[in-house]
């Protein structure tokens, strides 16, 4: 198996993007990758996209987007895995340069998601559930996330003000991103007023409805530094791992057995141990999701996210880093094109190309992109060449 690099990362400012269709808005992103690259040509893609037929009723992306962007007629896949579908395809990706199959590949990600009205994107995000078990009984996202961050607080104290932490340290993150959709920043008060979505969680608990997109470009390791204009980044590790869809299913829920599963396998490909991770990516759609995330990652122990977030050991200066770019929560949360955007902060970290955000001395960085409540988990840990 071949090593392979992030030779070329690009993304366009996600938000409310009215005037842009699906197909430009993922060829912005990837002519900016190709051009951050330096590549003449593209071997093969791979697009994580959740929702584009409920979104935008399109479906048969691998078509039209190898079209758009002048790349046909080579091959082009569409990857779905709910919200972490952008993971997966870094993941499809990373294995076709890996096995030989693809020199220079193309992973993306995107979503248009803003197209339909706020009931039509939660009945879109409501397919990555159970929908005989779950949806059918009225039961959303929100509500998933609140039965989560509920147990958590019972079983290990975290309290309302530890949860709005993160939203507090995200925003602020965000407001060094100018690709962030919610730069402003929010303190602890105005997160615990902000209206009620489904207890315990306020809508500043909650990631929003986004429109963007975001591309990478991979090659093996060994033609990088030949190809590459900027310092290449090295993919050490892809991991991957399911859960039961339902909530109710799971023996606790304040675990994500996904994640934890798809980190041990990748922590066991690249030899390494989370305390040797500098910084971290997190799928935080929910405030309580960044403080289980954390647990089940082990840069904490189970139960201490709460209070490791409290402490500053998340924040930019902190001992790990997390959700340097704003995370979900304040950069956006395009469903399809997450995973890739996550990518795409530890890249510009490890090149030390972040601005206000750089991390000291970051040398190997972690994404964790999950789907649903947690039903799957892409986890990919990173190293600069």
């Amino acid at each position: 198996m071949r090593d392979v690099a992030i030779i070329g990362v690009g993304m366009n400012k996600w938000g409310e993007l009215w005037q842009k269709p699906l197909r430009d808005i993922f060829v912005e992103s990837a002519l900016l990758a190709i051009e951050d690259s330096g590549v003449d040509h593209i071997d093969s893609m791979y697009v994580g996209c959740m929702s584009s037929g409920i979104f935008v009723g399109q479906e048969h992306l691998g078509s039209l987007l190898a079209d758009y962007l002048g790349v046909n007629p080579i091959p082009c896949t569409r990857i779905e895995s709910a919200c972490a579908s952008g993971g997966a395809a870094v993941r499809m990706g990373f294995m076709d340069v890996a096995s030989g199959m693809s020199d220079i590949v193309l992973v993306g990600g995107v979503e248009k998601m803003t197209d339909v009205s706020g009931g039509g994107a939660t009945y879109a995000l409501s397919t990555a559930a159970d929908q005989e078990y779950e949806v059918y009984h009225g039961v959303t996202f929100p509500g998933l996330y609140a039965l989560m961050a509920r147990s958590h607080m019972h079983q290990y104290g975290t309290s309302r003000e530890q949860l709005a932490q993160v939203a507090v340290k995200n925003h602020e993150n965000g407001s060094k991103n100018p690709l962030a959709q919610y730069p402003q920043k929010v303190t602890v008060e105005k997160v615990m007023n902000s209206i009620l979505i489904a207890d315990p969680l306020r809508i500043l608990d909650c990631s929003p409805i986004t429109d963007g997109a975001a591309c990478a470009i991979l090659c093996p390791a060994e033609m990088a530094k030949k190809l590459s204009k900027k310092p290449p980044v090295k993919i050490i590790a892809s991991g991957h791992a399911t859960d039961t869809i339902a909530l109710h299913s799971r023996k606790d829920f304040t675990t994500l057995n996904a994640t934890v599963k798809a980190a041990e396998k990748a922590y066991k490909m690249a030899n390494l141990k989370p305390e040797d991770i500098n910084l971290a990516e997190v799928h935080d759609c929910f405030t309580i999701a960044e403080i289980i995330v954390i647990e089940d990652l082990g840069f904490v122990k189970k139960g201490e996210g709460g209070k490791a977030t409290e402490s500053g050991m998340t924040a930019l200066d902190g001992k790990i880093p997390v959700n340097t770019s704003g995370g979900l929560k304040s950069k956006g949360h395009p469903v399809g094109a997450t995973g890739v955007g996550q990518l795409i902060e530890i890249v510009h970290q490890l090149r030390g190309e972040a601005g206000q955000r750089q991390v000291k001395d970051a040398k190997i960085g972690l994404t964790q992109n999950m789907g649903g409540s947690g039903g799957s988990t892409v986890v990919h840990i990173m190293q600069a060449m």
